[in-house]
C-alpha cells in the first residue's frame, strides 16, 4: 500500500456530511483498498465487478455510494441488492441502516421463512432501497408487491455463492424485470464460468476489479491439520474438544457439512461445559436471528454452523476456524477460513481430515496455491522422511520435538513409495458427482435441492453389482430401481455420443 492510498479519507468522495457523520460514528474513516476502487465508479455511475475475498469491506463499497446517490424524497425503490442467504440479507440490511441512519434510508429486507403480507406491508411504506434473496424477491415480483419501474441500481452480492446454491435462474428471471438502463454491480470471490457468462449478458462495459492485497495469502492465517482416519463419532468430537482446550480461542466457527453433525458437535460441547452456540438452516428464523445476535456480542464463545448458515456471519475478532470436515467445493473452503485472520489480526485455519475424504482433494489444491503451504507429490517417487516433517514442523512452529533414532527393525522396509492411483480415482468422482449435480439442477428447483444435505453419487453398477445389491429376495424393488438408474445413465451417456434430442426416464 502506498502513501497515498494511505492519505485517502472517506471525506475525499464529497459524500453527504449525514453518510460521513454516520461514518466516524462507526469509526470509519480510512477506506479498505475495495472500497478505494469501487466507491469512485459506483458514484459515476458505472457498472462494476469487484473481485475481493470476505473480509475485504465489499458491502461498505456499495453501501455507502449508494446511500449517497438514492433520492431520499423517492417513495419507490432506487436500489435492489441480492444476496444468496438470509443470513447475509440481514447483514447487509444492517450495514445500510447503519450508513444511512442519519440520511434515513430504508431498506426492507425480503428474504423466506417470514411473513409474506408483512414484507408487503414494509414494501407499501418508503422504501429507497430492498435487500433480499432470489426465490423471495422473485415471488414478490411475480405477485406486482415490489415496483421496479424507479429501480436504477442493482447489486448482486457473492455472485459464485448465487451460482453454487441453484439461484442464477432466479437472478436471470429477476433481471427481466428491472429496467434496462439500470447500473450493475457484481460482487464475487471467485469467478465461475456461470458468473462470467451473467456478467458479459447483462452489464454494459463493466469495470473489472480484482484486489489482490487481500487474497488469504496476504493475511496472517496458520493453516494446521490433524488426521482423524478411521475415528468414529465420539472419537471425532474427543479429537475436537482436545483441539479447543488447547488453542483456547477467543472467538470460534467450528464448520460442519449437514445439520444432524451439527446438532451432535453442539449437544457434546455443551455437555462438557464448552460456552456454544449453533446455527443450520433446520432452525426458525427467528432463532437463527437471535443467535447470531448472542454471538457478535460475545455471549458464547463456539458457534458450530453449516455453510448455508454461516454466509453472513461477519464477526470481527474470530481468531480460530475449525473445519469438521472438509466442504465439497474449494470456494467454500475459501470462504470458510476467511472468517478469520481480519483486519490485520492473526487467525488460525484448523481441518480435520481422513485420508480419502471426499473433498480433500479439492480444498488442498486451493491451498496449493497459498504461500506457505508445504505441496507433497503423490506417486512421483519423490518422498519425504519423517526427519523432514519433524524438522519442518520445529521450525513452523518455533518449538523443538523430542525424538530418537532406532535401527531398522527386521521386515521393515527400506523405503516405499506412493500409490497415485486412489487420488485419480478421486479426480474421476469428481467430474462424475458434477455431471450429476448439473443435472440435478436442471431438473429440481433450487428450493428443494437447498434442503438437501448430502447428496451422493455411486460409482457406475455392472450387473453384477445389482444383482448382489438385491440379492435378497425382500429387495426385489430396489433391484428394479437399480436397473433403472442404469438405464438413465446409460441412456444420458447415449445422448452425450450421439447429441440426440433428451429422454426423460421416471423411475417409480
Amino acid at each position: 500500500m502506498n502513501d497515498t492510498a494511505n492519505k485517502i479519507h472517506f471525506s475525499d468522495y464529497m459524500l453527504h456530511k449525514d453518510i460521513l457523520k454516520a461514518l466516524d460514528l462507526l469509526g470509519l474513516n480510512t477506506p479498505t483498498p475495495i472500497q478505494r476502487e469501487v466507491i469512485p465508479h459506483v458514484l459515476q455511475k458505472h457498472d462494476c465487478i469487484a473481485q475481493a475475498q470476505t473480509g475485504s469491506g465489499k458491502t461498505a463499497s456499495y453501501a455507502i455510494p449508494l446511500c449517497e446517490l438514492v433520492e431520499w424524497e423517492e417513495n419507490k425503490p432506487q436500489v435492489l441488492i441480492l444476496t444468496p442467504t438470509r443470513e447475509l440479507a440481514m447483514q447487509v440490511q444492517q450495514e445500510i441502516t447503519d450508513i444511512g441512519k442519519l440520511k434515513r434510508i430504508k431498506a426492507p429486507a425480503l428474504y423466506g421463512k417470514q411473513s409474506f403480507k408483512g414484507q408487503e406491508k414494509d414494501l407499501k411504506q418508503k422504501s429507497h432501497m430492498v435487500v433480499g434473496t432470489p426465490g423471495r424477491v422473485l415471488d414478490h415480483l411475480e405477485r406486482g408487491t415490489l415496483f421496479t419501474g424507479c429501480i436504477g441500481y442493482l447489486v448482486i452480492d457473492e455472485a459464485d455463492e448465487m451460482f453454487h446454491m441453484g439461484f442464477i435462474e432466479q437472478v436471470e428471471q429477476i433481471l427481466s424485470y428491472l429496467p434496462n438502463d439500470r447500473v450493475t454491480l457484481l460482487f464475487s470471490a471467485t469467478m465461475p464460468k456461470e458468473v462470467v457468462r451473467l456478467a458479459e449478458q447483462y452489464m454494459h462495459n463493466p469495470v473489472q476489479i480484482t484486489i489482490e492485497g487481500e487474497q488469504l495469502s496476504s493475511r496472517k492465517i496458520t493453516h494446521s491439520y490433524y488426521s482423524c482416519d478411521g475415528m468414529h463419532t465420539d472419537e471425532r468430537i474427543d479429537l475436537l474438544k482436545n483441539i479447543l482446550k488447547v488453542h483456547n480461542p477467543d472467538s470460534c466457527i467450528i464448520f460442519a457439512n449437514m445439520r444432524s453433525e451439527v446438532e451432535d458437535i453442539y449437544d457434546a460441547l455443551w455437555d462438557d461445559g464448552f460456552s456454544c452456540g449453533r446455527l443450520h438452516g433446520g432452525m426458525e428464523q427467528w432463532e437463527r436471528t437471535e443467535v447470531m445476535r448472542d454471538f457478535k456480542k460475545g455471549l458464547f464463545r463456539y458457534l458450530v454452523a453449516t455453510d448455508v448458515a454461516a454466509r453472513g456471519i461477519d464477526v470481527e475478532n474470530i481468531s480460530l476456524v475449525v473445519n469438521y470436515e472438509l466442504p465439497h467445493e474449494r470456494e467454500t473452503y475459501i470462504h470458510r477460513i476467511g472468517r478469520t485472520g481480519r483486519a490485520g489480526q492473526n487467525g488460525m485455519a484448523i481441518s480435520l481430515l481422513e485420508r480419502y475424504e471426499q473433498s480433500e482433494l479439492k480444498a488442498l489444491e486451493k491451498l496449493c496455491e497459498e504461500k506457505g503451504v508445504l505441496i507433497y507429490n503423490l506417486g512421483t517417487g519423490s518422498g519425504v522422511s519423517v526427519l523432514q516433517l519433524v524438522h519442518a514442523f520445529e521450525k513452523a512452529n518455533n518449538l523443538t520435538i523430542p525424538y530418537k533414532i532406532y535401527d531398522r527393525r527386521a521386515g521393515d522396509i527400506a523405503e516405499f513409495y506412493a500409490d497415485a492411483s486412489k487420488a485419480e480415482e478421486q479426480a474421476a468422482y469428481d467430474k462424475m458427482k458434477a455431471r450429476v449435480m448439473d443435472a440435478l439442477k436442471a431438473t429440481f428447483r433450487p428450493e428443494f435441492l437447498n434442503r438437501v444435505d448430502e447428496t451422493i453419487v455411486f460409482h457406475k453398477l455392472g450387473k453384477e453389482d445389482i444383482e448382489q445389491i438385491g440379492g435378497n429376495h425382500n429387495c426385489h424393488r430396489h433391484l428394479r430401481i437399480a436397473y433403472s438408474l442404469q438405464e438413465l445413465l446409460d441412456t444420458e451417456e447415449e445422448h452425450q455420443r450421439h447429441n440426440a434430442p433428451h429422454q426423460h426416464i421416471v423411475v417409480g
